[in-house]
């Protein structure tokens, strides 16, 4: 994706720059905070088992529901970035149209896929919300603030499956090359 000078903005699109900062930076932000808490819980725990026998209760389950929101959004910012599984040496060989069907048949497939998992793991967290259920360990913390990671991931997957599809029929119209080669450099 592009890198924006947010410091040469025209007064009148200034209200745009939060909004092109969370574009560009959201799921950056989820996976750091979901990893820090992730290692940071681990880290203490680790030295507070082994060298003053103690463990909070909870330090086994909040982790790897940290790790929902660490790999959903790491998902989402795949996506974003096209560095995701696919088969692009086929479609390198295909001509332009053939790679513009691909395209869109991908993100046919994610939306469609993206629906059903939104419709199964919003069962899943209403459940959790309507049973009160409670992370093992705590008293107070709610299992349902985990499990919500999986449909709002996966709101940001058809979101940036869409912007990649604008792009790419941008890109046809105009008759340029598509961005076939993902590159993990961001």
């Amino acid at each position: 994706m592009a890198n924006h000078n947010y410091q040469n903005t025209q007064p009148a699109t200034r209200w745009l720059v939060p909004l092109r900062w969370l574009d560009d930076n959201l799921e950056k932000c989820i996976i750091l905070l979901s990893y820090a808490g992730m290692s940071g819980i681990i880290f203490v725990e680790v030295i507070r088992r082994f060298f003053f026998n103690l463990q909070a209760p909870w330090s086994t389950s909040i982790p790897i529901l940290l790790f929902l929101w660490l790999t959903w959004f790491g998902a989402s910012l795949n996506v974003k970035n096209r560095t995701h599984l696919s088969l692009n040496e086929i479609r390198m060989r295909l001509p332009y149209t053939g790679q513009f069907l691909c395209l869109i048949l991908d993100a046919v497939l994610w939306i469609g896929f993206g629906i059903m998992v939104i419709n199964f793991t919003i069962d899943q967290v209403q459940l959790a919300y309507n049973n009160f259920a409670i992370v093992p360990g705590t008293d107070n913390i709610m299992q349902w603030w985990f499990y919500l990671a999986t449909p709002a991931a996966w709101v940001l997957i058809i979101y940036r499956v869409l912007q990649n599809l604008f792009a790419d029929w941008q890109r046809f119209r105009l008759r340029e090359p598509f961005n076939l080669q993902p590159s993990i450099m961001d």
